[in-house]
């Protein structure tokens, strides 16, 4: 496949791929399984863990934001090397550290330790997924093969999300919270062992060099971005300062990759509209998804009083629409230009949002609808711009292109909790009034966090506790009803963001 100065991408004649092919695929789609499950399973373990290391309030989002935020600076470097040593190798490196690190956490005593065991997962992390759906271009030469591929990977990646609620809840329900990260020990054992003979190895048949600066200026300009952003949301703009750090940094980096020859990302991918919108869509999206299901988690556990299993089985419908939708678009997208498909699509996730914004989240079946509501139109959504990344890629630049979707998908997981997360974390805060007669130490677990405040309720008990119960599960409501106009004014960025830039382009059509 080539792609002309217009973005034009000309047919490819290419054999079409036989049983192996598809035996390849079903192998790759263990580490997205994994990822995926583990992007919501930590979600709704998040209660149990701050129960027993109790982690302050920033600690309690790092838990979750290490794994992301380090993931996401790698992913471009990892990207890029497997370019050049082989994608297939830089997957089977990511599976092992990955399942070393896995076993390493379960014995996390503190919060510090858990925080760090996650970070070497996002380094790990970063070697597996790049890897999967860069694999494919070389697996499947036909496109028609390739576009259902594609179409798998997204399934499987939303029905990863669907599996961490109940599989979490599960395991939180009936084992320690540890177990949450046993389960990578057999998943990624079986792609140790089938990877090998099913799939092949590719690279990029003419590499550049590997340049460290670049790798180091790109993890220096995403990471004080991302820990900027967190601090703004929870501190105010007195913690800006990281953001233009990391700003700096990220012009250093543009600056150098257009300087060179064989640049470690080809920053011209970013001047094709449908290759730079179809990311920021996918950014948007990710953000108002994981946002959401930040203050679901803790919503249906600690105030609705479910048990993990039945929380996850809450969000199931969800997560299975984001897997139909995905699929249901394909067709339609063929037909349609995406300039029109993907906000139509996003108008099913804002409803979601503004249900919760309007009537609250008190109601159990409110919230499972408007959950509903916002996986089917981000999952057709993402299915669409998603295609639209690969597509407007060169081949052989199949590993970095990849690796920048994925750093959007990993970004906006970051940036759910750490901006919608920090939103309702001040919003709780703020409005939280602590009854008459809670002492003073249990008051102030009782700001942190509203698993702290639940904590404090019941050592308290009586009255009281009941009490300290109610003005929590109140200014935690009251958080949430603000973090869901926001989240919607994403979904509304997202939609004008994609009738902009994406145009008469059909998302799974010939071009």
């Amino acid at each position: 496949m080539t792609i002309t100065t217009t973005g034009a991408i000309e047919a490819e004649t290419a054999g079409r791929a036989g049983w192996r092919a598809w035996a390849a695929l079903a192998v790759l789609m263990l580490p997205v399984l994994l990822v995926s499950v583990d992007n919501t399973i930590l979600n709704f373990a998040l209660p149990a863990i701050a129960r027993d290391l109790e982690p302050s309030s920033a600690e309690q989002l790092w838990i979750i934001d290490a794994y992301s935020l380090v993931l996401a600076g790698l992913l471009v470097t990892m990207g890029s090397l497997g370019d050049r040593f082989g994608r297939r190798r830089i997957l089977l490196i990511g599976a092992v550290g990955f399942t070393i690190v896995s076993v390493l956490a379960v014995f996390a005593p503190t919060a510090g330790w858990l925080i760090a065991a996650r970070a070497a997962m996002g380094l790990f992390g970063a070697c597996l997924m790049p890897s999967t759906m860069s694999l494919l271009r070389g697996i499947f030469p036909d496109r028609d093969q390739r576009r259902i591929a594609i179409a798998i990977w997204a399934g499987m990646f939303s029905a990863g999300a669907a599996l961490g609620p109940i599989v979490g809840g599960f395991l939180i329900e009936h084992l320690p919270w540890q177990s949450v990260f046993l389960l990578a020990v057999p998943v990624l054992a079986l792609l140790l062992i089938l990877a090998p003979f099913f799939v092949r190895e590719s690279r990029d048949p003419r590499p550049g060099p590997v340049d460290v600066a670049s790798i180091a200026l790109s993890m220096l300009a995403l990471a004080p971005i991302a820990y900027g952003i967190k601090e703004v949301a929870i501190h105010g703009f007195e913690g800006a300062l990281p953001i233009l750090v990391g700003a700096a940094f990220a012009w250093l980096f543009v600056r150098r990759q257009l300087r060179m020859a064989a640049p470690m990302l080809d920053m011209s991918l970013f001047r094709r509209p449908a290759f730079t919108g179809s990311l920021l869509v996918n950014l948007c999206s990710v953000i108002a998804l994981v946002g959401f299901l930040y203050f679901a988690s803790q919503h249906l556990q600690l105030i609705v009083g479910l048990s993990p299993m039945a929380a996850g089985f809450a969000l199931v419908p969800g997560m299975a629409l984001s897997i139909l939708g995905g699929l249901a678009v394909t067709p339609i997208a063929r037909r349609h230009p995406a300039g029109i498909v993907v906000p139509a699509c996003l108008a099913f996730a804002l409803a979601g949002y503004l249900l919760v914004g309007i009537a609250g989240a008190q109601d159990l079946w409110l919230l499972v609808v408007a959950f509903a509501l916002l996986g089917m139109g981000i999952g057709a959504a993402e299915t669409v711009s998603g295609e639209l990344i690969l597509a407007n890629a060169p081949a052989a630049k199949a590993g970095a292109a990849s690796a920048v979707s994925e750093t959007a998908y990993e970004l906006g997981a970051v940036l759910g909790t750490s901006i919608l997360g920090g939103i309702l974390t001040a919003g709780y805060r703020s409005s939280l009034v602590i009854p008459d007669g809670v002492p003073g130490p249990l008051a102030s677990h009782a700001r942190e966090t509203l698993a702290g405040a639940m904590n404090a309720a019941d050592s308290l008990g009586g009255d009281v506790g009941a009490a300290l119960r109610d003005a929590a599960a109140a200014a935690f409501g009251g958080g949430v009803a603000v973090t869901a106009y926001i989240g919607a004014a994403l979904v509304v960025l997202s939609g004008l963001i994609a009738a902009i830039t994406l145009g008469g382009r059909r998302g799974a059509a010939e071009r």
